[in-house]
């Protein structure tokens, strides 16, 4: 047999197979690991500010959900509730009505967003309040606008007007929650705080204080004033914003 007869039947001859192993590992290759790769990148070089909502999500994501596609699930965290921090401030139940979102991963989210909200208070500490106002306003969002129940909150404050405690009192129903002035009081006492500053949500979202939030404010006002306790405010926080006793002159 001639060497051109010996060339063709090599040519045609089946070739080496690949290793099954390796040819899977080529194959299964997830496509959004180079996906991962640049978005990081693009952290590192340009800082959060250059990034879309849904992709810092998905940087949250990757940690959490190593072994599939975050891109997806990230968008209808989103499309399901709104905004970022809406997406850190929703209970763990709905959360894991998300496709992708198991037990594990809403708890992490929720550990995430406690780190948040402990970060923005851990700033005000020690700090003069009244002069600190948006950050106040940016605690008690980051830590409220997004409860499905009402809570009770109070920041007890020194003779500077700096944050002793932040405290949840009471937490209530999706419009209630019981409030009973002498405790506010006492627990103020108990603190030797000179100044509070009440604070509340409206999961409803509308900020608009009821006619029960402010008789109750007042009756906090007279009771604190006897004992020298200053009310310095009431807040009333929404999803959308957020309304100030003292700024509508109702205190």
């Amino acid at each position: 047999m001639d060497d051109n007869h010996d060339d063709a039947r090599g040519f045609l001859a089946e070739q080496p197979a690949m290793p099954l192993g390796k040819a899977k590992a080529v194959e299964e290759k997830p496509h959004y690991l180079g996906h991962r790769d640049r978005l990081r990148e693009r952290f590192v070089s340009a800082g959060h500010s250059a990034l879309p909502d849904y992709e810092l999500l998905e940087l949250l994501l990757f940690r959490l959900i190593p072994r599939s596609d975050t891109k997806p699930i990230a968008k209808a965290l989103l499309a399901r509730f709104g905004t970022l921090a809406e997406v850190l401030g929703a209970p763990v139940n709905l959360l894991q009505e998300v496709k992708g979102i198991g037990p594990a991963v809403a708890l992490d989210l929720k550990i995430i967003a406690a780190a948040a909200q402990r970060m923005v208070l851990s700033d005000l500490k020690g700090r003069e309040v009244l002069s600190s106002w948006t950050q106040v306003l940016a605690y008690c969002k980051t830590a409220m606008a997004f409860e499905e129940r009402e809570q009770f909150r109070i920041l007890f404050l020194d003779k500077k007007n700096a944050i002793i405690a932040d405290e949840v009192q009471q937490t209530g129903t999706v419009d209630h929650t019981p409030v009973y002035p002498r405790e506010v009081i006492r627990r103020a006492l108990e603190l030797s705080a000179t100044a509070i500053i009440l604070v509340h949500n409206h999961p409803s979202g509308d900020p608009t204080p009821s006619r029960a939030d402010i008789d109750m404010t007042k009756e906090i006002v007279e009771s604190g004033k006897r004992l020298g306790i200053a009310v310095h405010d009431h807040i009333i926080i929404g999803k959308k914003g957020h309304a100030s006793m003292k700024g509508l002159l109702l205190i």
